[in-house]
């Protein structure tokens, strides 16, 4: 029986500022912000033409005192049952970091991870879903992007927890072979080795911006952030950015034009 088709529907940002990134997201990416009102903790939602896209919490808040965990995004890929959707990523060989719990009038989630190390969260929300903001609307995560331990081999494991189905795969030269995916529509993302100097496997997330690329490139730079590759342009002629803001937290901007 093949996996029901689903991918990521919200984004997390877990960082040192939550006050900081909160004004350097809304400055360069246009996102609107607003505090959830989360009881015992604060978690500041990311809004796009009045919808919301993802989140941000303190990493203070979440991990233990001490804890060497460096600012990151972190993805949600929606499910029908957590705890379900848990014991088959087991089954195919993945990881639990936290186990299925609730959030009171949100949803049961739990952090896990790819066979080779690559993180993520699933979640089954509570209540009906919500309109998602349109493709290609300025805020609108567009592409998914996974720089894996091995990306040859571990498309199937994401096809067989998720359903995603290939498209086409791309030679990148030295890079090697980008693989395009897609989870019942146009082409969602894409997944490829990652290079060796990157420590771990991750996810990289691309938000579109409005205007250019290059006067998102500055953006970054203007409010603390560093620039790290771009812009360029990629296969269907959108041109990206990949950074790091403020707090070090890796992320992408897409945009229609250089």
């Amino acid at each position: 029986m093949s996996a029901k088709t689903t991918t990521f529907f919200w984004y997390e940002l877990m960082t040192t500022d939550l006050n900081a990134a909160a004004a350097f997201y809304g400055a360069v990416i246009g996102w609107q912000t607003r505090d959830a009102g989360q009881p015992g903790m604060r978690y500041t939602v990311f809004e796009a033409a009045g919808r919301g896209v993802g989140g941000a919490l303190q990493l203070s808040d979440v991990c233990e005192p001490g804890a060497d965990v460096p600012p990151a995004w972190m993805g949600y890929i929606k499910v029908d049952d957590t705890d379900a959707a848990v014991e088959s990523l087991k089954a195919a060989g993945g990881a639990v970091h936290k186990a299925p719990q609730d959030i009171p009038g949100i949803g049961r989630f739990a952090v896990v991870a790819d066979p080779q190390g690559g993180a993520f969260m699933l979640m089954t929300p509570h209540g009906p879903d919500q309109p998602p903001v349109p493709p290609h609307t300025p805020g609108h995560v567009e592409w998914h992007e996974l720089y894996a331990g091995d990306g040859k081999t571990i498309f199937d494991f994401y096809a067989s927890q998720f359903g995603w189905s290939k498209g086409e795969a791309l030679d990148m030269g030295e890079m090697g072979t980008y693989q395009l995916f897609a989870a019942g529509g146009p082409d969602a993302g894409g997944i490829m080795t990652k290079p060796a100097w990157f420590p771990r496997p991750f996810w990289l997330f691309y938000a579109m911006v409005d205007g250019s690329a290059e006067a998102g490139a500055a953006r970054i730079v203007e409010h603390g952030g560093k620039v790290m590759h771009g812009p360029s342009e990629v296969p269907g002629g959108a041109w990206i950015v990949q950074a790091t803001d403020p707090q070090g937290a890796m992320f992408a901007i897409v945009a229609d034009r250089k």
